[in-house]
């Protein structure tokens, strides 16, 4: 036999324990990272490379060969290798420019792969539009050549104008190549064959670097990480990633850690940007801001003298006024003990008191001792 309970006692009922699953319900988990997010792996990284080469094929935008002695020189040089002898001729061309040419050579880049250039110009040119690279190598630190570059730029800027004025939209002397060098050379690095790997910190912490390697013994299943440093955490290969280190980094890549930072109060004076972490306390503090304002205004005045006067001359007399405004509607606000990075901001804006006053206070709290935080001034 079913009982069935009255409507007013089964919805009180219902409400006690939504208001109980409610009570018990697991709270949200902290923000968490993914290792690859926040650590960069011992061997994975790129290089830089730097190669000196002339573009052609510029509509008059090119260095004066008359200024620039290195384009000159590097045009005669190109020439004698592809069997012209211009020297001692004069040359008065301005098509071709001198440049720099740069790229990034990504990590276990192979042999016959494509990778992106930057071209910029070296000499007087005034814009690389419509250019056309010729052969260039790209070395390394050792002085190797692991790229070559050649093909027509993709300029972004523009610059144009005629005696009296003149408009330039962007930078026209950089240009980009993308794809536009082939690797020549590769790096040997066997990293399947590594018995362990170093994790680097982008950001060094000792708690965040201590959570990661418990993270990672947690999924190992044994103590295979050990943090060296508050910047380095290394990782012992287990026997059964024996040669495939690759895939024990990428398992361990997505692995979530909750990193932890310094409370920091980062400053730019020039721009009078301000970035304050969330962990920023301070002590019990009382704070008054105001701004002494003097305002001088001149008032020159003509004083001549009257209409058919039998004497007297025109003369400028000096008329100054001085206004001395102290603010003196600030309010002192009082700041309690541990007040959050919201609080603050609120008690501050409260004042009246704007980023660039807010830099000054900020000294002056830290300089007090009631800011518990570090003070980076960019």
């Amino acid at each position: 036999m079913r009982l069935r309970l009255p409507s007013a006692i089964l919805g009180a009922l219902t409400a006690a324990a939504t208001v109980a699953a409610t009570a018990f319900a697991p709270a949200p988990a902290a923000a968490q990272s993914r290792i690859k997010d926040i650590v960069d792996v011992e061997g994975v990284r790129e290089n830089m490379l730097v190669g000196y080469g002339l573009v052609t094929g510029l509509n008059g935008s090119g260095d004066d060969l008359g200024d620039s002695k290195f384009t000159r020189e590097s045009l005669i040089g190109m020439l004698q290798r592809l069997g012209v002898n211009a020297r001692g001729e004069d040359l008065d061309t301005d098509n071709v420019a001198a440049v720099m040419v740069t790229a990034d050579l990504p990590p276990f880049a192979n042999q016959g792969a494509r990778i992106d250039v930057t071209v910029s110009a070296l000499g007087n040119a005034e814009s690389l539009l419509g250019g056309q690279l010729l052969v260039t190598p790209l070395m390394g630190a050792d002085g190797e050549v692991y790229a070559v570059a050649q093909g027509p730029l993709t300029v972004s800027g523009f610059s144009a104008g005629g005696a009296a004025e003149e408009v330039t939209k962007g930078v026209p002397t950089v240009g980009r190549m993308p794809n536009g060098a082939v690797v020549e050379r590769e790096i040997d690095f066997q990293f399947n064959q590594m018995d362990s790997v170093k994790l680097s910190l982008r950001n060094p912490d000792f708690t965040t670097a201590s959570r990661i390697a418990d993270a990672i013994n947690k999924f190992i299943g044994k103590p295979v990480a050990d943090q060296l440093d508050p910047g380095t955490v290394d990782v012992d290969v287990p026997e059964r990633f024996d040669g495939k280190t690759a895939q024990l980094i990428t398992k361990i890549e997505q692995l979530p850690v909750d990193p932890d930072n310094q409370a920091k109060v980062v400053i730019d004076e020039k721009s009078g940007t301000i970035v304050m972490g969330e962990d920023v306390r301070i002590d019990t503090v009382a704070i008054a801001q105001g701004n002494l304002t003097i305002r001088v205004t001149e008032t020159p005045q003509v004083s001549q003298p009257a209409p058919f006067a039998q004497a007297g001359q025109t003369e400028v007399v000096d008329r100054t006024e001085v206004d001395v405004d102290e603010d003196e509607n600030r309010k002192m606000a009082v700041m309690p003990r541990g007040v959050s990075l919201q609080d603050l901001v609120d008690g501050l804006n409260a004042l009246g008191v704007g980023p660039r006053d807010l830099i000054p206070i900020l000294n002056a709290i830290k300089a007090s001792g009631a800011l518990h935080a570090k003070i980076e001034v960019l």
